[in-house]
């Protein structure tokens, strides 16, 4: 009985179908929840990578820019830190030229998925992958290179080998005509020669064939270049340096030791030698330019870093477009100087052995105009004083230094001689005491004190009272445009060789940062080469 009830209990359990859903819908339950938390680790999955790759994308954009100037791997770094995932950096590769600037960063982020271990998934990280570049076209360089005096010899020698060699290697292959190079030489002036001193509104022009040294004005260096509209004074071509014999007895004007002007010394010479030279891709011509090179004169770093930042400025653009037209440029520069940013990297090389020395200047009022000298047939002088005369001059208005006498008219009818004429055939020296001193002065006190005062208002110090004033303008004037160029995205390198400490120190401050040189004569080349060899790693796109 037993058997037969429990076979007919099965049967009815196997015939009996009600709750059969109910397994059917575990099964499926279990499955549709697995699923779920498959997508759930995908869809952490999806945002952790998309996180991962946009942080790295604005990472190495940033850093891929020309314009930035943190170190490119800290820019990415940053990135990373700011968005709480500096753990999942990985390798960050950066390759620079002075041209282009190539980042490429990698990361991976772990997503600790929590259902896909079930299916034997216990690891499923998220990769990123991201680079950026940055090209620039065309490059615009300026060579500010110092002339002075204490470059004289080997170490001018030196320059040229480098320089020269530089312009071969970063003119190697340009034949789409993409780079430019200027030269701005420099001592205690610029030459800024005659085709670029068309470009701007000089006054006091000494009229001296290829003597066209200017005194840049403060107003200028308050600008990113010299304006082509500021009214700039020329530097008049004297004897200032050489002195003169002060006795009371008259010295003949073809005196050769005492009144004669001597300009070996003078800091702007009537040559072309050290003109500033125009921006050109041709390299024989250039390097023509490189060894014609003479040095002589005193320091002044200031004026050669403000024509150098001026020749790559766009406010020459109407300049360089007319020399174009002249024949004076090469028509491949049209449109140059290029905008800032505008697809062009600019430089400014600046070297110099010393550092900045006070300089005297004839002042403004003695350049150029009428002066009170009168010069005869004869070759004799005399000098009109209307007021100012001693008591023995009575009304007579006309001292003549050889008979030492007055008298009312100029000595032999001469003619009255513009101040350029004067320093074309007298030196400053000779014309204060001669001139002033002897028929003003009383006893050797009183002419001594005359001759001071008219040196002291013929010649002043550029840029300061003193020595002190001077060169500390100077060394801030400096700052200031190497501030501005820099601020404009150009780069600017400093060389120094066998300079003072100071000398070091204000290029280390002007310069890019970690773009100073400190060299010695020996080293000149290899630095040159160093910086050739930024230009060269990356050939300019096409």
């Amino acid at each position: 009985m037993f058997r037969s009830r429990f076979v007919s209990f099965c049967q009815g359990f196997r015939r009996d179908e009600e709750g059969a859903l109910y397994v059917l819908g575990l099964i499926m339950m279990t499955l549709m929840l697995m699923m779920l938390g498959f997508a759930v680790d995908l869809i952490r999955f999806e945002n952790t990578r998309v996180r991962l790759q946009n942080t790295l994308d604005r990472a190495t954009l940033a850093a891929a820019s020309l314009e930035q100037t943190q170190d490119p791997e800290a820019t990415v770094r940053d990135y990373m830190l700011k968005a709480g995932i500096l753990d999942q950096l990985g390798d960050v590769q950066v390759t620079e030229a002075l041209n282009e600037r190539i980042v490429r960063a990698t990361g991976i982020a772990p997503t600790n998925p929590r259902f896909m271990p079930m299916i034997g998934i216990d690891k499923f990280d998220a990769k990123g992958k991201s680079q950026a570049q940055q090209a620039i076209d065309n490059v615009e360089i300026a060579l500010v290179l110092d002339v002075s005096g204490s470059m004289s010899g080997e170490k001018l020698v030196k320059l040229k080998e480098a320089a020269t060699e530089f312009v071969d290697t970063v003119l190697e292959g340009d034949t789409h005509h993409k780079v430019s190079i200027s030269i701005v030489p420099y001592n205690a002036q610029v030459n800024i020669g005659p085709d670029l001193k068309t470009a701007f509104n000089l006054i006091h022009d000494p009229l001296v064939t290829d003597v066209n040294c200017v005194e840049i004005p403060d107003a200028a260096f308050g600008a990113l270049a010299i304006p082509t509209g500021l009214e700039i004074p020329m530097m008049a071509y004297a004897d200032i340096a050489n002195g003169t014999n002060r006795t009371h007895a008259a010295v003949s004007p073809l005196d050769p030791s005492f009144a004669l002007p001597n300009y070996s010394s003078a800091f702007c010479k009537p040559t072309t030698a050290n003109i500033v030279r125009l921006p050109s891709g041709n390299a024989d011509v250039l390097k023509a330019q490189i060894n014609a090179l003479q040095a002589g004169g005193n320091t002044s770093i200031t004026l050669g870093m403000k024509w150098g930042a001026t020749m790559i400025d766009p406010s020459l653009r109407t300049a360089y477009s007319g020399f174009i037209d002249d024949g004076k440029m090469s028509g491949d520069f049209a449109g140059r100087p290029f905008a800032y940013g505008d697809n062009v990297q600019k430089v400014v090389i600046l070297m110099t052995d010393g550092e900045h020395v006070q300089h005297y200047r004839v002042t403004d009022g003695y350049k150029t105009g009428p002066s009170p000298i009168y010069q005869a047939a004869d070759g004799r002088y005399s000098v009109k004083f209307v007021t100012g005369r001693p008591a023995a001059a009575g009304a007579n208005q006309f001292y003549v230094p050889h008979l030492n006498t007055w008298q009312a008219t100029a000595w032999n009818n001469g003619s009255q001689q513009d101040w350029r004429q004067v320093w074309t055939k007298l030196r400053l020296s000779y014309v204060a005491w001669q001139f002033y001193a002897r028929p003003l002065g009383n006893g050797n006190t009183g002419r001594t004190n005359v001759y001071n005062a008219q040196v002291a208002t013929m010649q002043s110090l550029y840029a300061g009272a003193d020595a002190t004033s001077a060169i500390n303008a100077m060394d801030n004037s400096l700052q200031a445009t190497c501030n501005q160029v820099r601020a404009q995205g150009v780069l600017l390198y400093g060389i120094t060789v066998e300079a003072p400490a100071h000398g070091n120190e204000v290029i280390t401050d002007c310069a890019t940062s970690d773009f100073t040189f400190v060299a010695d004569r020996d080293q000149i080349r290899d630095v040159f080469q160093t910086i050739a060899a930024n230009l060269t790693a990356l050939r300019l796109t096409q």
